[in-house]
């Protein structure tokens, strides 16, 4: 792994690691609305549309011969094409589910320059998809609804390790679990691409959480931790929710150490105690971690060289 300097080590506190899925609330505090099967199926297909526009909004401004002049394999157009047609499906079959309850498509701001800086966003946001859907399967009450959300959980799996693995020479996986994420966990991820929505769309019990920065990502090292809307971070944790497990970090004198066990995504928010991260608790985030091993669970450098050999 790259190294830092190491800042006050000393005085932060251990970390403290428990094994637990996070849960998000009944109902989120800036709406009325209940969290049940129509509202889940509605943040499902919100972040539906949002992957949808993502993936032919960028087929639509980069050719073939972009995507090749680029470093891409030759054939990776033709796979993200095949992942918008998914994608679109999903749309299609999740509001033909709602019907007349089901969310409309929003306006969208999406920060690619490049067919390579797509294809890295696109791994980011294939891994929020699987992570949203692996939260809300435990509150989904309609047993048709909970095998189609398996259905498609299982496909947004497919291409987060297709589009890590082959396209980006990334890992395809991050252990034996996905992580699942909160309603409002899920949503502040896929909301910062937004720009605005129709008034008619029904209420969403969800809300976005304050930014949350961490100035160095490296295992192991020093990270200064800072919060947006004013959001003190003296004193409580930044949890790392990675698989079904989460370590918690107290913050002490701004700062923290990232805990030296991860691999592959992970995510932090900040958190008022270490015992729970659920959305009630949960004052700042979403930071999305990567931390690369190779196929012998090795160092940053020595998975960049397994990246390359397998492609060989």
């Amino acid at each position: 792994m790259k190294t830092t300097p190491i800042l006050a080590c000393a005085s932060l506190a251990a970390a403290v690691s428990a094994f637990v899925i996070p849960q998000a609330r009944d109902t989120a505090s800036n709406s009325s609305t209940t969290i049940n099967d129509t509202a889940i199926l509605n943040l499902a297909l919100t972040l539906e549309h949002l992957e949808s526009a993502f993936y032919s909004g960028a087929l639509s401004t980069f050719t073939a011969d972009d995507f090749t002049n680029d470093g891409l394999p030759v054939w990776a157009r033709g796979r993200f094409e095949q992942i918008a047609s998914h994608e679109q499906a999903h749309v299609q079959l999740l509001t033909s589910t709602l019907g007349s309850s089901a969310v409309q498509s929003c306006n969208y701001s999406f920060p690619y320059t490049s067919p390579s800086s797509f294809a890295a966003l696109a791994q980011v946001l294939s891994g929020v998809g699987v992570a949203a859907y692996a939260g809300a399967a435990q509150y989904l009450t309609n047993k048709d609804y909970i095998s189609t959300a398996a259905s498609i959980l299982a496909t947004e799996a497919r291409h987060a390790s297709w589009i890590a693995g082959p396209v980006n020479k990334a890992n395809p996986w991050s252990g034996p679990y996905d992580t699942p994420l909160t309603f409002n966990s899920a949503y502040t991820l896929g909301a910062q691409f937004i720009t605005s929505c129709p008034s008619s769309n029904p209420s969403l019990p969800v809300k976005s959480f304050p930014s949350l920065t961490l100035s160095n990502t490296t295992l192991g090292q020093v990270s200064v931790v800072t919060a947006g809307n004013n959001v003190t971070v003296e004193g409580q944790y930044v949890a790392f929710f990675s698989g079904l497990s989460t370590t918690f970090v107290q913050v002490q004198n701004g700062q923290i150490i990232i805990p030296s066990n991860g691999m592959g995504t992970s995510y932090a928010v900040l958190t008022s105690g270490n015992s729970s991260a659920v959305d009630s608790s949960i004052t700042a985030g979403v930071v999305v971690l990567q931390f690369p091993y190779d196929s012998t669970g090795g160092s940053e450098t020595n998975a960049r060289m397994d990246m390359v050999e397998d492609m060989m």
